[in-house]
């Protein structure tokens, strides 16, 4: 498995099954390694986490389809300039719906925010988890109702990942909650089982996972830092 990390919440994860493009709005998409299908993930609609450009890397000689959260309405996509046959290889997903694609099994998770989290599991067994915007957000000086609500939801829309094994999760660690920001990775790191833990939704702010191991050093042996946009990691 071969993943780079393009900036903010997008990834590039390549293995010998497929391609796995997630959030891709901003940085430099490498080459993709060709004769693999290429699966590109838009969680939901927010601009730092849907570009439609993606739509364009359609027809470029390999089998691409796009899953999108149920927020991005496929029946706007003509709108966006996005061709008929390149809509045709388009899925939107809700939580709790699952996808069978050529080479590999997408589940999505309702999301505390906007559109879906992806688990996607590949031929071989690999697992892929993107929470998207699924995040236990806490704001300070917001209504502790709202705090709270959020808090019950996040737990129950993260249960079914209890249990499970993945082998690559990426997941918000937002530097704007302040150390509230730690909650939503620490559990979802206690609910699953994680072996490797790339933080993301960072707003630039690398240096906020640091703060993070200091609080939970016990999950230092997974967590796989960021230092810039454009980082390679090898497994």
């Amino acid at each position: 498995m071969r993943v780079t990390f393009l900036d903010h919440s997008g990834f590039l994860v390549e293995t010998d099954s497929a391609a796995l493009l997630f959030d891709w709005w901003k940085g430099e998409l490498p080459a993709i390694r060709p004769g693999v299908p290429l699966y590109v993930f838009a969680s939901h609609a927010h601009p730092d986490h849907f570009d439609p450009r993606i739509f364009s890397l359609d027809g470029q000689g390999r089998e691409v389809r796009f899953i999108l959260g149920r927020d991005i309405k496929l029946r706007n996509l003509e709108r966006r300039g996005v061709p008929p046959e390149t809509a045709e290889k388009c899925q939107s997903l809700r939580g709790g719906e699952a996808l069978e694609l050529p080479r590999a099994r997408v589940e999505a998770l309702p999301s505390t925010d906007e559109g879906a989290a992806f688990l996607v599991t590949l031929p071989d067994g690999q697992t892929v988890f993107h929470a998207g915007d699924l995040n236990w957000w806490h704001w300070e000086g917001e209504d502790k109702g709202w705090n709270r609500n959020m808090e019950v939801n996040f737990k129950r829309y993260a249960g079914p990942l209890r249990g499970r094994r993945i082998d690559l999760a990426m997941l918000p660690l937002d530097p704007r909650l302040g150390e509230a920001g730690f909650w939503g990775p620490a559990y979802f790191l206690e609910t699953a089982d994680i072996r490797r833990f790339l933080p993301m939704h960072q707003w630039g702010d690398f240096a906020f996972t640091g703060k993070f191991l200091e609080k939970y050093p016990a999950f230092a042996a997974v967590t796989l830092p960021l230092e810039r946009p454009g980082q390679v990691f090898a497994f």
